[in-house]
């Protein structure tokens, strides 16, 4: 039994893509992060792969033989700086969330943590009362 050089490369992408999703509906911001960054890092290889798997073909046209399709190559390698930039900053977005916030929690409060209520009912910074994440004095 012979395995298909796509049949693997699909494989591939799938479990890169399922890894990502289950980073990224993780309860933590860095989780998250690496999830983004496994989602992107799928999507190159599908872009990739759209310009075909060649062997022994030239990646420019050059007499009559077969050619490499040069088109997803360029937009895999400018996704990937692009991919660079967008990973830097979504992880200086999660470090001030932890620091702003004291947990590195998505919601910005740990499950099971006591909630806290405002003096007088005041509604909390997300629009409900008693939701600061600040002890009530």
């Amino acid at each position: 039994m012979t395995i298909s050089m796509e049949f693997l490369l699909a494989s591939g992408i799938g479990w890169v893509t399922f890894c990502g999703l289950w980073l990224l509906l993780r309860g933590r911001s860095f989780p998250a992060v690496l999830g983004l960054t496994l989602l992107g890092y799928a999507v190159n290889l599908f872009i990739f792969a759209s310009g075909r798997l060649w062997r022994d073909a030239a990646p420019i046209l050059a007499g009559d033989g077969p050619y490499a399709d040069p088109l997803p190559q360029a937009l895999v390698l400018t996704a990937i700086v692009i991919g660079f930039a967008t990973t830097g900053f979504v992880i200086e977005l999660a470090l001030r969330g932890r620091h702003d916030n004291g947990t590195d929690h998505v919601d910005g409060k740990e499950p099971g943590a006591p909630a806290t209520v405002e003096p007088h009912g005041t509604p909390g910074p997300s629009g409900t009362p008693g939701a600061t994440g600040k002890e009530a004095a």
